[in-house]
């Protein structure tokens, strides 16, 4: 199976590192030959059909800063002519998010479908502006789209309500879907501190971005609970129609009020037949959403199989790959023998 890879990041990167390490296995296991014959970034692209050293486009990146700068394979292409243009069967799409506009990562998607390309993505920009958009464009063109490490990076959330729970209906989901805004939040209740404090730490620590705004606002939910919403409730809204509330208000002294009376507070996202909000709520100090630092949870209610909890880390290069490759997997073994 040949792969593009479009970004060439922190996640892009650990794609690479992953396919790199399971190579080996993914034969033996799936007979997948896995092959990524082109990555691309800003500067151009580093092609070869037969498949491209990992470990050198490792290298040259972390050397040069350029893909195109690898040994006579690197090209001055544009993205979306290599996506025309190479023999592959699906793109990973891995540039960073816009939630704004979506782009460029949606004009890459709609390329790949209508270049014959499935499309593998962690990219929750155009999956929360313009899911039923892109999700026609596959159908039309008969290709699979995959994007379960846009919510929850390795926790399975989209295709364990689509497959193995296949059967029952979800009437609501809710959980704690970013990492850096439960850090916070752990990290206020657990040593008094005020939010500006943690904040400041966790940046410091690579937790939280230069610029948190997304995650402290609730717009990194938001967007992710639109995903949930669009992917297994069969809704149709974006991250506009999403309640919005944040965490910058929340202080110490809210977090001690809150324990003395058996909750704590977490910035929540949640969609039912009548709700699609995200905000801090009162979580009882025993329930199973109440997870702690960095990881994530989400709940999924159903009428067959009641309650079903997934806990798992929500971001991490690794982690994300992790999904990616599971996506994959599936195309691979989805198209093998067609």
């Amino acid at each position: 199976m040949k792969v593009i890879l479009v970004g060439f990041g922190v996640i892009g990167k650990g794609v690479v590192k992953v396919i790199d390490k399971k190579k080996n296995h993914l034969k033996s296991k799936y007979g997948l030959d896995l092959k990524i014959v082109a990555i691309c970034d800003r500067s151009g692209a580093a092609i070869d059909e037969n498949g491209l050293d990992l470990k050198t486009a490792l290298k040259v990146k972390e050397e040069t800063g350029k893909i195109s700068n690898y040994p006579e394979k690197g090209k001055n292409m544009s993205i979306v002519d290599v996506i025309k243009t190479v023999d592959a069967d699906a793109i990973v799409e891995a540039t960073p998010t816009n939630i704004e506009t979506g782009e460029p990562a949606k004009t890459h998607m709609i390329e790949a479908f209508k270049n014959g390309k499935h499309v593998i993505t962690a990219n929750k920009g155009p999956l929360a502006l313009y899911f039923n958009e892109l999700t026609s464009y596959a159908e039309k063109y008969n290709k699979i789209f995959r994007y379960e490490a846009s919510v929850g990076g390795a926790m399975p959330i989209i295709n364990l309500a689509k497959e193995t729970l296949a059967g029952n209906e979800i009437t609501e989901i809710k959980g704690i879907l970013n990492g850096t805004t439960n850090y916070i939040l752990t990290k206020m209740e657990k040593e008094k501190l005020d939010f500006d404090t943690v904040l400041k730490e966790a940046q410091e620590l690579g937790i939280a971005e230069t610029n948190p705004h997304q995650d402290i606002s609730g717009l990194d939910t938001a967007a992710k609970i639109v995903i949930l919403a669009n992917s297994i409730m069969n809704k149709n809204v974006s991250i506009k129609d999403v309640k919005l509330e944040g965490i910058t208000r929340i202080t110490p002294e809210a977090l001690t009020m809150a324990n003395k009376s058996g909750y704590t507070i977490k910035l929540i996202g949640e969609v039912s037949e009548n709700k699609l909000e995200v905000g801090p709520k009162l979580i009882p100090i025993d329930d199973p959403m109440n997870v702690k630092g960095s990881l994530n949870v989400a709940m999924l209610n159903t009428d067959l199989a009641k309650e079903v909890v997934v806990v798992g880390r929500g971001a991490g290069d690794i982690e994300t790959s992790s999904a990616i490759l599971s996506d994959i997997i599936s195309v691979y073994l989805r198209t093998k023998n067609e």
